[in-house]
Order: C-alpha cells, then structure tokens, then sequence
C-alpha cells in the first residue's frame, strides 16, 4: 500500500509539474481562462480546463501551440472580450450571436487578425477606432450591434478589406468614399445615415443601403433639392461635401427660366449664335444637306471600285483560296514533292475514333488556342461539325520515325476520365501533327489569371479543389500505367490542365517531353521544374512531376504564377525582389504568416481555412527539395480526396500504386516500346 501511495503521489505530482510547463510554454491560457471567468455566466465552455491542453477546447485552433482561430458563437456570452485583445497570434476571432456589451476594447494588438466577426450582441459606444489599426484584416462584421456616431474614413486604411458589415445599428452623419480596391460585400443599411451616396459605391446593389430615410443616390432615389452653393449656411450643398471630399456638390438641371438673370437676358453667350441660326435661308439649309449627301456617295463608289478590282485580281492569280498561316493549319496532303523511295505521310487513327481524312482537317475552320514549348495548338472545326484539336509539334525534336510511332503507340492508347485523349497523328517529314479531343472550357492559367480586373468572375474554392482532384487523379493514371515504361508526364502546368465542357479537369501535353531538344529547356517552364532537373539535363521522373504538380497546387491555392513572384522588396522573408513560387510560400509560412500565402479571391468563402492549409501541406510535400521526400502522386490523390470529403478505401494506397494497365494498352505494347 505504502509502494502505491508512493506511486500516485509521485504521478500527481507529474502531472501537475505537466500542467504548470504548459501553462508556462502557452502564453495563451491565461487570456482565456480570464475570459472564461468573466464571460462565461452559464459553463457553456465546460471543456475550458487548464489541465488539458488548451488547442484541445471548444472553438479553439492552434498553429504552433498558439491561438490562432477563436470561434465561439451562439454560447451567451456576457461583458466584454478585453482579455482575448491579448491573443496576439489570433487570424480569426468569431463572437457573433451572444450577449457581450459594452464599447468594443482595443484591439490594436491583434495585428494578425484576418477575419472579426461581432454582430448580432450588444455592442454600444462610436466605432472602434482600434479596428482601423488592423491592416491585415480581410473581413469585419459589426453588425446587428448598438453602435452611435460616423462611419470614420479611417477604415480606408484596411486595403486588403473584402467584407465590411455594419448593418442594424445607430450610425449616422454621411457615407464616406471608401478607398477599398478589393472590396465586395458592404452593407450599411438600417441605420440614421444621411447624405449622397459616392459614386464610387453605387456599384453596390440598394439592399446594402436600405433603411436609412436620409440617405440618397445610386442605386436609391436621386436626390433632390440640392443648391449648388455649398458656402450657403443651413443649405443641403453644405451637407453634401463631407459625402464626396474635394468633389463639387450635384447641380440639380433646372428650366431657363429659374436660371439667374444677369442684366439682358438677349445678351446670353449663345444668344448671337441661335440668332443667327434663325436667319439660315431654308433652301441654302436644303442645299448643305444634299451636297454632303453626293459628295459620301462619290467616295463610297470610289472606294468600292478600289476593293473590287484588288480583290479580283488575287482571284485571278489564286491566292484568294490560300489561308495566312498562324491564323489557319496549313498543310498538304503531300507537304513535299514525291521522291525516290519516300514514304508518304498518313493519318493515324486509335482504336473507337471516328475517321476523317487529311483533307478534312485542310478544309477545317481554325483558330489558334496557343503556342507552346512543342508547338502550336489549334481549334478544327470539321465540315461535318466535329470539333478537335490539333498541335503542330514544329519545336519537338523528333527523330527517327519508328520511335515516334512507338510512343505515339502508347499515349494514344492511354484512356481516363481525366486525360485529354489522342485521337490520332500524322507523320511526314516536314509536318507532324497531333489530334486531341477538345476542352471547351480553356485551361486552369486562364480561370486563375486571366481578367484579374473589375468584372472577373472569381474562381471558387469548390472549383479549384476539383480540379486539383482531377489532375491528380490523371497524372497517378500516367505514372502507374504500363510498369515496364516507368510513364511520366514531364511539362506538367497550369496551362497543360484543361477543362470539359462539364467543368471536369482534363491533363494534357502528357508524354512529349522524350521530344526535347537537351539543349532547350523551355517545353518545362522553369517555374514548375524540379531542382535536380536544373543542375543536369537527366530526363523528367515521376518524381519531378510531382514536384511541378505541387507547384500547380501552389499556384492554385495563391493565385501567382509560378516563376513570377514579388517579395515586395523581402516583406521581412529574407529575400528581396522576384523569387519562385514554392521559396516564397516556405519564407512566409516560416514566419509564421501562413494566411497571408492564400489568393485574396479565397477570402470571401467562410469555413474553408482548414482545407485550404491541408492542400497547402500537400503542395509543399510535393515540393520538397528532396525527390525522396516527396509522396507518391497515388497518395496525394488519396490526401486531396480526403479534403474534399470524398470517401476513401482503406485500400486506396496499394490500388493507386498497382493500378491496371489501360484497357487499349497492352503489356505487348509496353515491352514492345521499352526494347
């Protein structure tokens, strides 16, 4: 008995000298437990116990045994939140929907916060002048508060600001002109504001103004009754200046008879001019008109006669049915004269393609979809509406023609949901051509920088996390098909990732890279190239590709080109100008700004900052200097899956590392390529 008294007291104590050491590493537990205090009238945070680690508590998330997200809604909540402004690692911190009053503390200290939610409770006081000190802040929502006083202009120093609420309150005076570039979702109605509505806010719908009687302009009604002397004291105009600075208060139009007289009213500016114009003689006036009329119709005869006579004589000499290449596939079904023992060209068909002929893709409509490190791609539309694509590989270094054949022998064999089908090819010495199923719907580059200006529809998360999906999904399919072969896609990027007309993600470009000339790197951009493949000119593995894929992931989840990123001078990373994608990502998450890597067109959607750090672990996993540390592309097709909540097998690993070869490929095939 005495050994087992010995032995609980010493476990006690151990455990209390545990319980101490954490209480001293987590700066974090005191606010907390002062809050709790303080906060908590009825035990709704019963999980609050300083025994137990803290990142284990109801609404609280940690990142490197910090507090860094907060959610407590809906738990009334009483009092004031003065203890938590000392939560200096906080991103997110979400009070909405309790009972808490009072003036909102100072906040200045939490310098990291991203996301302050505090609507729908008991707010009093002006608007919390702390907040504007928050520069990081992307979204705030003050509303369903008590708040009193103005709207400052100081919120203008939020310029990453996308949401800003403040909706149901008392404010008052007028609505100042936000200088917000990223701003998308204002709500300012239900309260006492008064004045014009700016300009540069009109372009918000009138539910985000509604509710405040004295409050006018686009989209309200027009406003009405305001002098254009702003100097007179009691006068509307007077009102108006503080709503627009330095702009000059609305001149309502009148009729010229409320105009003011200024001695003769005949004695006007244009009163000599509409004089004048009444002694036009209406025969001279008749003339004019006519003479204008003879004088266009001689011009367009002559120009017409012009046009003509050119455009017969290209007729005549034939080049009326030539097509300027760039703008059309130009091609001949015989590209060179017939010589001695030369083999003709051929069209190359796989298996379940519907047939055409050469000169069906000659007389095809075309236009140019892009140029890229093999070539020039361009949309066919056939005479009897098949649409195809068809890349031109005038930068590939082919070689013999059997090899060629070979490889073509495999990767239009390869057939997945996400991968852009072969459908056939040509071969002849001076033209080699590739004909691929079509994607309606562009490629992921275009959905994540093309239109990045007012009117750009913002690619979702929802979207993004599919398409990652997609790819990854077609990419594993390359590198665990035909064994033998060892496949690997070697350009992987996001203009080779294209979109179906269902939005699904299709890869494409996969296999060219045995086409390469060594001593031209451009067909594997140098943003998306593994650093082993930098410092020897060793072929593409499937490791390197999947370093480029979590460089895509990158690009996906920050919305910066790859090879094209400005540190803003080191921002305090420790390196200055332009640096690539997966360098810059690692120097802001090592000092502990994780949020600040993600596309500001992300923070708009709630609840998904958990995803978005688990897809960001992905990316930096496959990006690894190391090859040997980076997962297999089977299992980060399990780890996306399991973000996207996609039900996994317990089994999916060992599927995605055997999976079966191509129904159209045959190990035939592959032995027969490997020799």
């Amino acid at each position: 008995m005495a050994k087992i008294s010995f032995f609980n007291s010493h476990f006690l104590l151990i455990f209390l000298l545990c319980s101490l050491v954490q209480a001293i590493q987590n700066p974090d537990l005191k606010p907390l437990m002062d809050f709790k205090s303080a906060a908590d009238k009825f035990n709704k945070l019963a999980s609050w116990n300083p025994t137990v680690d803290v990142c284990t508590w109801t609404g609280v998330t940690c990142f490197q045994n910090r507090i860094s997200r907060l959610v407590l809604e809906n738990l009334d909540l009483t009092g004031s939140f003065e203890s938590l402004a000392s939560l200096t690692q906080l991103r997110v911190l979400s009070l909405k929907q309790n009972r808490l009053s009072g003036p909102v503390p100072d906040v200045s200290n939490l310098n990291a916060l991203k996301l302050l939610f505090l609507s729908h409770n008991e707010f009093t006081g002006e608007f919390p002048a702390s907040v504007t000190s928050l520069f990081r802040l992307y979204r705030l929502d003050l509303s369903f508060n008590n708040f009193t006083g103005e709207i400052p202009v100081t919120i203008n120093r939020l310029t990453h600001l996308l949401t800003l609420r403040v909706e149901e309150n008392r404010f008052s005076g007028p609505v100042y002109s936000f200088n917000l570039p990223n701003l998308q979702d204002l709500n300012v109605s239900g309260n006492k504001l008064s004045g014009e509505i700016p300009q540069s806010l009109s372009i918000f719908p009138v539910t985000a103004f509604g509710s405040n009687a004295a409050l006018c302009g686009a989209p309200l009604e027009k406003c009405k009754g305001i002098e254009s002397n702003p100097t007179k004291p009691g006068s509307d105009g007077a009102l108006a200046s503080p709503v627009m600075p330095g702009r000059k208060p609305t001149v309502i139009a009148s009729s010229p008879s409320s105009l003011p007289a200024t001695g003769n009213p005949d004695k006007t500016p244009n009163s000599h001019h509409q004089h004048n114009a009444a002694k036009i003689n209406p025969l001279a006036l008749i003339s004019i008109i006519l003479g204008d009329v003879l004088v266009l119709a001689l011009v367009s005869l002559l120009l017409y006669c012009y046009f003509w006579r050119n455009y017969v004589t290209k007729m005549r000499e034939g080049k009326g049915s030539k097509v300027l290449e760039g703008e059309k596939i130009v091609y001949s079904s015989s590209p060179y004269p017939a010589q001695p023992g030369f083999e003709r060209g051929r069209m190359v068909f796989f298996e379940g393609v519907r047939r055409f002929e050469l000169e069906d893709l000659l007389r095809a409509s075309a236009e140019m979809l892009g140029k890229g490190g093999f070539g020039t791609a361009y949309k066919a539309v056939l005479d009897d509406g098949n649409v195809l694509a068809v890349k031109r590989l005038k930068d590939a270094n082919v070689g013999v023609k059997r090899e060629f054949e070979q490889q073509m022998e495999v990767l239009g064999r390869l057939r997945h949901p996400h991968l852009v089908s072969l459908k056939a090819y040509y071969f002849a010495r001076e033209e080699k051509l590739l004909v691929y199923d079509y994607m309606p719907n562009g490629s992921l580059f275009w959905l994540l920088h093309g239109n990045r200006g007012p009117g750009r529809t913002p690619l979702d998360w929802t979207t993004r996390l599919k398409i990652a999906a997609g790819a990854a999904s077609g990419l594993a399919f390359i590198h665990n098909t035909c064994k033998t072969l060892k496949l690997t896609h070697g350009n992987i990027k996001s203009t080779n990732v294209l979109l179906d007309k269902s939005g699904d993600a299709h890869v494409s470009d996969f296999g060219l890279s045995v086409f390469a000339s060594p001593t031209n790197n451009a067909p594997r951009s140098n943003g998306y190239r593994a650093p082993e493949l930098s410092t020897d000119a060793r072929k593409p593995t499937q490791k390197s590709d999947v370093y480029s894929f979590g460089v895509l992931l990158l690009e996906t989840l920050t919305g910066k080109c790859p090879s094209v990123v400005d540190n803003n001078g080191g921002a305090g990373y420790g390196y200055s100008g332009p640096v690539d994608l997966p360098r810059w990502v690692q120097s802001v998450v090592r000092e502990e700004w994780t949020a600040e890597v993600f596309d500001l067109e992300l923070m708009r959607y709630k609840e998904i900052e958990e995803e978005m750090v688990g897809l960001l672990q992905i990316a930096m996993a496959c990006t690894s200097a190391s090859p040997d540390q980076r997962p297999k592309i089977g299992h980060v097709v399990k780890m996306i899956d399991e973000i996207r909540g996609v039900e996994v097998s317990p089994c999916h690993d060992e599927a995605a590392d055997s999976v079966s070869d191509s129904p159209y490929l045959s190990e035939a095939t592959c032995g027969a390529v490997s020799q």
